[in-house]
């Protein structure tokens, strides 16, 4: 079983950024691929971005051009730079091996003045 473990969430004014990691166990992380979900409350988990083992990479409507997905295969590491945050990107956010039970323990991320 994979284990995953988020970091670099927090508090931060709208129009501003943050970098979420996610760390992978494992020796083939290389051939996952990897999504990042989000949860509100009183909401269901989305999914905001995901990348392929070859880094294909999918979004979101509501992220295009603000968010990016990307993989350090070397550090088993994905991570989700996030641009121009909004309060509506209020959430705690996940990171997935897509297709599996696989996810980590979630990193809250607040946009607010």
């Amino acid at each position: 079983q994979v284990q995953l473990v988020e970091s670099g969430g927090g508090l931060v004014q709208p129009g501003g950024s943050l970098r979420l990691s996610c760390a992978a166990s494992g020796s083939i992380f290389s051939i996952y691929a990897m999504g990042w979900y989000r949860q509100a409350p009183g909401k269901q988990r989305e999914l905001v971005a995901a990348i392929t083992g070859g880094n294909s990479t999918n979004y979101a409507d509501f992220v295009k051009g603000r968010f990016t997905i990307s993989r350090d295969n070397a550090e088993n590491t994905v991570y989700l730079q996030m641009n121009s945050l909004k309060p509506e990107d209020t959430a705690v956010y996940y990171c997935n091996v897509l297709g599996t039970g696989a996810w980590g323990q979630g990193t809250q991320v607040t946009v607010s003045l």
